[in-house]
C-alpha cells in the first residue's frame, strides 16, 4: 500500500521530518502560494532532511520546481498539461482525478498515478465536490491499470476499506499530521 502524506499549507517541516522517519512512501509538496523561488528552497530543505527509508518527494503543481529540486516527481492538477509532457526516466507524475472519465485520460496521458477523490468529505479543507464514496472508489480503480490512490476524508478508521475497495494506497492532509 502507498501512503502519501499530503503537507498542508504552510508545509510544517516537524510533520514532514517525523512522516519521513516512519517510512511514508511519498511526501508530496503542496504550497499553492509560494513563489516558484520559495518552494524550490523548502523543497530542498526537505530533501535533505533524514530519509532513512527512502520516501520520495514529490511536488504538486509546479514540475519546473520538482525537476530544478531534483524531486522524483510532480503531482498535477486536472487539466494540467498533460503527463507526456513532463515524462522522463524515474520521474514519477501524479494527477488528482475527481471523474472516471479524469481518471481515463490520467492514464492515457501518461500518468503514473492518479488521485482519486473526494472518496469521504474532505477532513482538512472542504472541496465543494461530491464525496464518490467507496463504489466510486472501485470503478476508478478498475478503469485503469495505473495505482489510483483514495484521497478526500481519509482517517485511519476507512483505510482498510480504501485498500479492500480497489485503492493502491491511500493520501491524505490530516491522516498525517498526528
Amino acid at each position: 500500500m502507498i501512503r502519501c502524506c499530503i503537507t498542508g499549507s504552510p508545509a510544517r517541516l516537524d510533520v514532514v521530518a517525523r512522516n519521513l522517519a516512519v517510512g511514508v512512501e511519498w511526501i508530496q509538496i503542496r504550497e499553492k502560494e509560494l513563489s516558484a523561488r520559495a518552494l524550490f528552497e523548502l523543497v530542498t530543505t526537505v530533501m535533505k532532511l533524514p530519509n532513512p527509508h527512502n520516501s520520495k518527494i514529490i511536488v504538486n503543481t509546479r514540475a519546473d520546481v520538482a525537476i530544478a529540486a531534483g524531486a522524483a516527481g510532480v503531482h498535477l492538477p486536472s487539466g494540467s498539461p498533460t503527463a507526456r509532457f513532463w515524462k522522463s526516466p524515474g520521474f514519477l507524475i501524479g494527477v488528482s482525478c475527481h471523474t472516471l472519465e479524469e481518471v481515463r485520460q490520467a492514464e492515457a496521458e501518461g500518468a503514473d498515478y492518479v488521485l482519486f477523490g473526494p472518496v469521504f468529505a474532505p477532513l482538512s479543507k472542504s472541496s465543494g465536490l461530491e464525496p464518490r464514496g467507496l463504489e466510486g472508489l472501485t470503478q476508478a480503480a478498475s478503469v485503469v491499470r495505473i495505482p489510483v490512490l483514495a484521497l478526500g476524508g481519509i482517517a485511519h478508521q476507512n483505510t482498510a476499506a480504501c485498500i479492500a475497495a480497489g485503492a493502491a494506497g491511500i493520501a491524505g492532509i490530516s491522516l498525517f499530521e498526528k
